[in-house]
C-alpha cells in the first residue's frame, strides 16, 4: 500500500512539472498559430486576385467575445463571397503591446519602418496610418480603397499575448507587389528589437 502510494504521489509530481514546463510552448504555439494564419490570409487574398482577375479585401477585427482577432478575405462586390475566414485564440490577440520599438527611422525601428507603433491595424500609411482594410488587385499590388482605386497601401499589424512582449509578432505589407512579410520581436542585449522571420 505503502508502495502504491508512493507511485501515485511521484506521477502527480511529474504530471505537474510536465505541465507547468509545457505552458510557455503551448502559448508560443497559438501565437504562431495566429501569425500563421494572419500571414496565410494576406497571401491567399493576394493570390485569388491575380487568379481570378477580381479584387479580395481583407479586414482585421479586433478581439470580440470568444477570441482575440478576426480576419476576413471576401471578394469585392456587394455580398461578395467568403473566401477565408478566420479568428484568433481566445489568448493571443490583435494589439499594440507597451514597449515595441516605435520609431521608423531610429534603430530599433518599426517592422519595415511603417507606422510609428501606436495602431493595432496600421495600413493606409501614405494616409496617416490606423486602417485595417485592405483590396488586393489582379495586378498584385495592395490599395487602400475599393474598385474606384486609391494609394498603395502599405502597412503593418500587431499580435501577441497582451502582457508577453516576448510574443509580439508583426506582418507587414508592400503595396506595390502585395509582398508579405513576418517579424518576431527579440531581446539583444537588453533591446527590444524586430527580426524578420
Amino acid at each position: 500500500m505503502l508502495e502504491m502510494a508512493i507511485a501515485v504521489t511521484v506521477s502527480l509530481i511529474l504530471v505537474a512539472v510536465a505541465d507547468v514546463s509545457l505552458q510557455p510552448v503551448l502559448k508560443q504555439q497559438r501565437v504562431n498559430d495566429a501569425y500563421n494564419v494572419t500571414m496565410a490570409a494576406l497571401r491567399r487574398a493576394h493570390d485569388q486576385a491575380a487568379a481570378d482577375m477580381r479584387i479580395y479585401t481583407v479586414t482585421f477585427g479586433g478581439p470580440a467575445a470568444g477570441n482575440g482577432g478576426s480576419i476576413t478575405v471576401t471578394q469585392d462586390i456587394p455580398n461578395g463571397p467568403v473566401l477565408f475566414q478566420a479568428a484568433l485564440p481566445a489568448d493571443v490577440t490583435y494589439h499594440v503591446e507597451p514597449g515595441i520599438p516605435t520609431s521608423p527611422t531610429v534603430a530599433p525601428t518599426t517592422p519595415d519602418g511603417f507606422g510609428t507603433g501606436a495602431n493595432t491595424f496600421d495600413f493606409d500609411q501614405i494616409a496617416g496610418g490606423g486602417g485595417n482594410t485592405i483590396y488586393f488587385y489582379p495586378d498584385g499590388s495592395a490599395q487602400d480603397a475599393g474598385p474606384n482605386g486609391g494609394n498603395v497601401n502599405n502597412g503593418v499589424v500587431y499580435m501577441g499575448i497582451p502582457g508577453q512582449l516576448a510574443t509580439c509578432r508583426a506582418v507587414t505589407l508592400w503595396g506595390y507587389t502585395g509582398r508579405v512579410r513576418g517579424w518576431r520581436l527579440i531581446n539583444v542585449s537588453n533591446v527590444w528589437k524586430w527580426s524578420q522571420q
